[in-house]
């Protein structure tokens, strides 16, 4: 199991399974109980498992809410742009180049979002929002320290986890 993120190693050498948890939280209790038992928790990660994707749909699409949603995506894209346009231009235009590049970027994200909508034919007239949960949460170990991981954890006060031999 290797990984890089933005230059951190998420490298364990043949990780071993300690324990399962349904809970995020009760997993990082047990990385904490060892913690507090001086285990070495730079051999150990978290993973979660069994992944659902999970779409919460938030409401019917229409042309109210598709030219609202445009005109404010138009908003935040041309204030981004239009301060970072001011800050370059000369002395005392700055609000006359927020206000044409806000101008322009509500006008052009309400034509680009009514013909895109336009195009869809009907299909998808929901909005939604989507997230990936995990069921349950591993904590793996480097093999030559999992069995004390075990050990450790089967001292765990209230201990709610599966762990593997």
């Amino acid at each position: 199991m290797a990984a890089q993120f933005q230059g951190l190693k998420f490298e364990l050498e043949y990780p071993h399974s300690v324990g399962v948890y349904d809970q995020y939280e009760d997993a990082q209790k047990a990385v904490d109980f060892l913690a507090d038992q001086k285990f070495p928790v730079e051999n150990l990660a978290i993973v979660g498992t069994d992944l659902k994707l999970v779409e919460r749909v938030t409401g019917r699409k229409n042309w109210g809410s598709v030219l609202t949603q445009s005109v404010l995506t138009g908003i935040s894209t041309g204030l981004l742009v239009g301060i970072l346009v001011a800050l370059f231009s000369p002395e005392g235009q700055f609000l006359p180049m927020l206000l044409v590049a806000l101008g322009i970027a509500i006008v052009l994200n309400v034509i680009f979002g009514a013909a895109i909508y336009a195009m869809s034919g009907g299909r998808r007239d929901f909005n939604s929002v989507r997230t990936t949960i995990p069921s349950k949460y591993e904590i793996l170990c480097e093999h030559k320290h999992a069995a004390q991981a075990r050990e450790k954890l089967l001292g765990m006060p209230g201990a709610r986890a599966t762990l593997f031999e």
